[in-house]
Order: C-alpha cells, then sequence, then structure tokens
C-alpha cells in the first residue's frame, strides 16, 4: 500500500530548477506536517525543509535556505518542493515523508515515500 509518491526528479544543470511533487493518501497528509529529505550517495539522509499543515510555518536546512521553497495544496494532498540555483552537491534521492512535528529529525515523521533521483551537473 503506497502512501506518498513523489515525482518531478531528473538531470539538470547546476544553477537551474527543478520541482518535485508529493502526492498522499488521506490519512499521511490531513492534519500532518509534510517534510523533504535528501540522501546522497553513501551519505545518511538529511533534512531539506518542512511545512506545517495551515502551511503558515516552514521549516529549512541551512544548505538551502533562500534557494528552496517547499509549499502544499491541501486540497489536492500534494506537498512541493521548489529547487533553485541547484548545486552539484543536491545530487541526491529526495523524500519525502509525513509526521506530526515541525522539526527536522527523522525519526519524527513516520510516512515515507520510495524517493526521487535528482543530479545536478556542475
Amino acid at each position: 500500500q503506497v502512501h506518498l509518491v513523489e515525482s518531478g526528479g531528473g538531470l539538470v544543470q547546476a544553477g537551474g530548477s527543478l520541482r518535485l511533487a508529493c502526492a498522499a493518501s488521506g490519512h499521511t497528509f490531513n492534519g500532518r506536517v509534510m517534510g523533504w529529505f535528501r540522501q546522497a550517495p553513501g551519505k545518511e539522509r538529511i533534512f531539506v525543509a518542512a511545512i506545517s499543515w495551515s502551511g503558515y510555518s516552514t521549516f529549512y536546512a541551512d544548505s538551502v535556505k533562500g534557494r528552496f521553497t517547499i509549499s502544499r495544496d491541501n486540497a489536492k494532498n500534494t506537498v512541493y518542493l521548489q529547487m533553485d540555483s541547484l548545486k552539484p552537491e543536491g545530487t541526491a534521492v529526495y523524500y519525502c515523508a509525513s509526521g506530526l512535528k515541525l522539526v527536522g529529525s527523522i525519526s519524527a515523521y513516520d510516512y515515507w515515500g520510495q524517493g526521487s533521483q535528482v543530479t545536478v551537473s556542475s
């Protein structure tokens, strides 16, 4: 049973943009915090951004502040990650996740998507 499905990944040149989307089932989306994480080859999964249920509160990793924007459309059960000014170190599998607290800790999120590959060429 699939709860979260990411889309929108791909190959982009450094300085370019991509928008990821994550479509969720109702019980994994309604009233919940949604987050984005990424995992580069050979490295741990790390926090990127999170957004509250209302959308009024957001939280970003320092490495993406000012370049990435998280948003959500509650009518469509979808959360987005707009990524601008991408850097080669942004190459990773990007995961969306659903949780109850607006924090960057992986353990706070209990539903995860399968991931979407983003590759940034230099």
